[in-house]
């Protein structure tokens, strides 16, 4: 995801959560103070159901689908004017190593305060919790509008 390393690099979960939308919009304000390029990632692991014998993939996921919904998802926040270049990434893991290695080599990993996880009263989700303490550049923890 470094992409061109001689650019600045902002990067920003989306999850589709309030609060991601949130972090997203912020990151772009700042990119575009500083004139850093986004790079907008979104998370999916496969559900592993459990039967008789062992874990079995749930085959429900669809890549494409969950590619246009976060380009829509993209849209509907920032609009089709962006001020500057957003790039949209879909990655398989956990959501929390998946945004740590995007941000290897960023200037800034931007994340919601709280996502689509189960505990949603929790102050901090524990993905951004695991980015605020593992991260390896700052990180931006957003609270909803």
């Amino acid at each position: 995801m470094a992409g061109n390393d001689s650019a600045a690099r902002i990067v920003v979960g989306v999850d589709g959560s309030p609060p991601s939308y949130a972090a997203l919009r912020w990151a772009v304000g700042q990119a575009e103070l500083t004139g850093a390029t986004v790079d907008a990632v979104a998370a999916w692991e496969p559900v592993a159901l459990y039967g008789w014998s062992a874990p079995v993939v749930d085959s429900t996921f669809d890549e494409d689908v969950a590619r246009q919904a976060l380009g829509r998802e993209l849209r509907d926040v920032l609009g089709a004017d962006r001020p500057v270049e957003v790039r949209e990434h879909l990655v398989l893991g956990n959501p929390a190593q998946v945004l740590l290695d995007a941000a290897a080599g960023a200037e800034l990993l931007v994340v919601g305060s709280r996502g689509r996880g189960t505990f949603a009263r929790t102050v901090l989700g524990s993905v951004s919790q695991q980015c605020a303490l593992h991260a390896p550049c700052p990180v931006v923890i957003v609270r909803p509008d």
